[in-house]
């Protein structure tokens, strides 16, 4: 039987304090959990909100969480909110909720590092699609930016949690909240580690000096021995022969439950073996030095950057002897250490982040011959075998060659790593090809190309990574004009024609996807070099860009050929190969694949492939392409109508890019409302709006008569001043054309509004203006 609620009762339920709780962590901290626990056995009545679910069960805005949580208190409940909210800035419309009738709280997840990637890696089916391997980058990065929250912010009372007691403190204390029951203001539960931090440094620092010596007497009686063949050898078992901050870390959060990583920079780290010594044979002591002489000249030139050379075991000689020459060089134990552990498991094994690793390649790049070349193939799975067969055939001594691993690999998924680099260091085997028959002056010319080679690559992928984390723009890291479109291959959405594009789980997180995690996805292909040769090489995309191309023609054995990026292949892999991405595409046809552009640059923008192989580009068209155009224009024009007929504020234009910057004939099916966060620069705004969008019917009359259409690729173009596409008024920034857009209702000018330009053709609007 229901209870009689009393007026008087009624009133002293609403005059107690509504709360805001937010709620503060990594990702994997247990922020939703936390939620959960309490909203399910509270008295209070609690709304959450949560970014990641806020539309309809889908990931949304900050705004839309702000009007959730006012509703909410207007309601009379209190309020979770379910973001990270690590800087200050993130969490600062939140604490303005507060007020007379509002307390603000924050409870701060503030678990060790380790714990919230080892939850985050683990996770599937996650709200906001954080999990796998790219999880651990992502915290990590985020961590880097944490901001512990003051009472001078505007909050009542902080609840800091460490540990799992601290937690389980903090879920009783909010589900026992009664709904008339305040709690006392104040910050409970913050601890200082900076003294416990200082002594698990200093004893792991002692801790690592007397193994070293130790290490250095048990070398000293074998001489002879360069490798013990230890499988499955990892951090745990074995001794770190340098100390680096990653260890300091890891020692200090074993001895005292601090943070793993949390005082580490966010570099980008390559692992490499010894090239040569084992199989090849070659000479330690000579490799040594070389070795070193290389780290010594890359590190002078490159900042923010960490090598790591790596072996199984740790009576490895070279290890010892790079450690002891790398130490009388005076190089920094924090740019370059050694590091013991299985090279394809340092982070699942030894805590050790590196997003490239270095493979001791044999000539042909194929799997097999022991060792870590058969290691890192088995390890990566079929996919980098195949991604490097599309890249080279083979290999010469003292080259190198980049190559992406796509995100299937289990070494991205587990480990983080990105690239792996194929090198080919000299051989004093006379049982293996490229034999030297002890030749050391020329070996080791060969070897120090080698190294060199594999910094220079790898100085590459880490230039272009720490561009795009510090906000650069596309021309500072040369992206190319349709850069959105790249991670097309590493798509995880099931987004449809009606869905709008996933929106990131929070702002900073939508930085963090976008330039860090899949920005390391940027990075694959924004220097790819295979130096197979002196005379041959792949086209630099860097280079490229700077002619507004994403390639460049060689003459290679005495042939004209074109060579594109990696990082421009993902739409030809899609088109050729349909069946294998059908999470990406929404229709298959027998002549083309229609596919939702992953950062859109409108409220719709789809594409349309061509799916005939040898079709680059619009330079590549010709008279007997011209039932291909019609058919692609026809499937566009198909799906416009039917947008525009689920919403009649749509207008759409179908054409090309005179020069694409990804490889693969593509229609754009765009609508000219230009209402996305993705549309950012004067580049993405003059790649829709000037000549060098060519319309697709424009495109068709000039290839039927003339045999082939006409390209716009002047680089101004892409520099010419932001006009609106309607009134063509100019306007000194995006975000003053973005706010002129939203209110200009000047008609199109007279060539878009010719027969199929615009669909549908705004004939009402025409006919008014005349």
């Amino acid at each position: 039987m229901a209870k009689l609620v009393s007026k008087e009762e009624t009133k002293e339920e609403m005059n107690g304090k509504s709360i805001v709780v937010i709620l503060m962590g990594a990702p994997g901290s247990g922020k939703s959990t936390f939620c959960e626990n309490v909203m399910k056995s509270s008295n209070r009545t609690w709304v959450r909100v949560c970014q990641d679910t806020i539309a309809n069960g889908k990931a949304g805005t900050k705004a839309q969480c702000i009007k959730r949580a006012v509703d909410g208190l207007k309601d009379g409940k209190s309020v979770f909110i379910d973001r990270c909210n690590l800087e200050r800035e993130q969490r600062s419309e939140f604490v303005k909720l507060g007020g007379r009738e509002v307390d603000v709280h924050a409870v701060v997840l503030d678990l060790p590092a380790r714990i919230c990637i080892s939850r985050s890696v683990k996770r599937t089916g996650h709200e906001g699609n954080l999990q796998g391997g790219r999880a651990a980058a992502v915290v990590n990065k985020m961590l880097q930016k944490k901001e512990l929250p003051k009472l001078s912010e505007g909050f009542s009372r902080i609840t800091f949690c460490q540990n799992d007691s601290d937690v389980q403190g903090a879920l009783d204390m909010y589900t026992g909240l009664g709904a008339k029951e305040t709690l006392p203001s104040g910050c409970f539960g913050q601890k200082n580690p900076d003294a416990k931090v200082q002594q698990g440094i200093m004893k792991f620092l002692k801790k690592a000096e007397d193994s070293s010596t130790k290490e250095s007497k048990v070398d000293n009686s074998h001489h002879s021995v360069a490798f013990e063949e230890t499988k499955g050898s990892s951090v745990d078992e074995s001794i770190n022969i340098t100390p680096s901050i990653d260890n300091v870390n890891k020692e200090v959060k074993e001895e005292e439950d601090l943070p793993m990583y949390s005082s580490v920079p966010a570099v980008s780290t390559l692992a490499f073996p010894s090239i040569s010594t084992s199989d090849f044979q070659f000479n330690l002591e000579k490799a040594s030095d070389i070795i070193v002489e290389e780290v010594e000249k890359f590190l002078k030139n490159v900042e923010n950057v960490r090598l790591v050379l790596v072996d199984l075991t740790h009576r490895s000689k070279i290890l010892n002897l790079v450690k002891a020459k790398a130490s009388q060089a005076n190089i920094d134990s924090k740019k370059f250490f050694t590091f013991v552990g299985d090279i394809t498991q340092l982070y699942t094994q030894g805590g050790l982040c590196c997003n490239v690793i270095a493979n001791a390649a044999n000539w042909r790049l194929k799997p097999g011959g022991g060792g870590v070349n058969a290691a890192i193939f088995k390890a990566a799975g079929p996919a980098l075998e195949t991604a490097t067969e599309e890249r080279a055939a083979s290999l010469n001594p003292g080259s190198s060659l980049v190559v992406p691993l796509p995100l299937s690999s289990p070494l991205y998924e587990k480990e983080g790593v990105t690239h792996v680099i194929h090198i080919l260091g000299p051989n004093m085997n006379p049982n293996r090809p490229n034999f030297l028959n002890n030749d050391y002056s020329k070996g080791c010319n060969v070897l120090r190309k080698a190294y060199s080679s594999l910094f220079e690559d790898f100085a590459s992928i880490a230039q272009t990574q720490q561009t795009i984390e510090k906000g650069g723009d596309e021309q500072s890291v040369a992206r190319p004009l349709e850069l959105d479109q790249v991670l097309l291959e590493r798509r995880s959405t099931n987004d449809f024609p009606n869905n709008d594009q996933k929106t990131k789980r929070e702002d900073t997180y939508e930085s963090e996807r976008n330039k860090k995690c899949k920005g390391l996805e940027i990075a694959l292909g924004t220097h790819h070099v295979s130096k197979l040769n002196d005379n041959a090489s792949v086209s630099d995309p860097t280079q490229a860009t700077k002619k507004n191309t994403p390639f460049k023609k060689e003459k290679i054995g005495g042939k004209i050929s074109k060579s594109w990026g990696s990082w421009a292949q993902a739409l030809h892999h899609i088109a050729l190969n349909p069946e294998k991405h059908k999470n990406d595409v929404i229709e298959i046809l027998d002549d083309v694949v229609v596919l939702n552009d992953l950062y859109p640059k409108a409220r719709k923008h789809l594409l349309v492939l061509a799916r005939t192989d040898g079709l680059d580009h619009l330079a590549d068209v010709g008279e007997e392409h011209l039932q291909l155009l019609r058919n692609m224009h026809a499937v566009g024009e198909k799906w416009a109508k039917q947008f525009s007929s689920d919403d009649a504020s749509l207008i759409f234009r179908l054409g090309y890019h005179s020069v694409p910057s990804l490889r693969q004939l593509h229609l754009h099916v765009i609508s000219q409302d230009f209402n996305s966060t993705h549309l950012k620069n004067k580049k993405h705004w003059n790649s829709f709006n000037t000549a060098f969008f060519r319309d697709s019917v424009d495109v068709i009359d000039e290839i039927s008569k003339d045999g082939k259409a006409k390209l716009n690729s002047d680089e101004k173009l892409m520099s010419m001043e932001l006009r609106c596409h309607r009134c063509r008024s100019a306007h000194p920034n995006i975000p003053r054309l973005k706010s002129h857009i939203n209110n200009c209702q000047a008609s199109f000018p007279p060539n878009l509004l010719q027969e199929d330009h615009l669909i549908p053709l705004p004939i009402r609007r025409m006919e008014t203006d005349e």
